[in-house]
């Protein structure tokens, strides 16, 4: 048997307190199984948080702001590991959601459908 390790529910409380207006703002449209299945916010996946988590689907919905530009190569092994967690990434601007979010949405929403349960 696996030994127990506790998530880091503290951090995830405090990156929902702390989201971004981008992320408030897509949640509105995340929350409450509004596109037929259910997201979570600011979920422990192994040693990283996701965004959005839609565990049904296993897509993980990150919205990137200025300071993902200081760390791609950071963003890059994160997304290996959830690649080889069995997990999608699908990434998307603060600048997309704050301009577009419903072109968000519907990326979000063919993700969605071209996941298999």
């Amino acid at each position: 048997m696996p030994a127990f390790k506790p998530r880091n529910t503290e951090r995830a409380r405090e990156l929902r307190r702390e989201a971004t207006p981008a992320e408030r703002l897509l949640w509105r449209y995340l929350s409450r199984s509004q596109l037929s299945v259910k997201f979570s916010r600011q979920m422990p996946l192994g040693p990283w948080f996701a965004d959005f988590l839609c565990r049904e689907r296993m897509l993980v919905v990150e919205l990137d702001g200025f300071s993902h530009n200081m760390r791609q190569g950071h963003d890059a092994a994160r997304d290996r590991w959830l690649a080889q967690a069995g997990y999608r990434v699908l990434r998307f601007t603060n600048a997309d959601v704050l301009e577009n979010v419903e072109g968000v949405v519907t990326a979000i929403q063919s993700a969605i459908a071209d996941a298999h349960p």
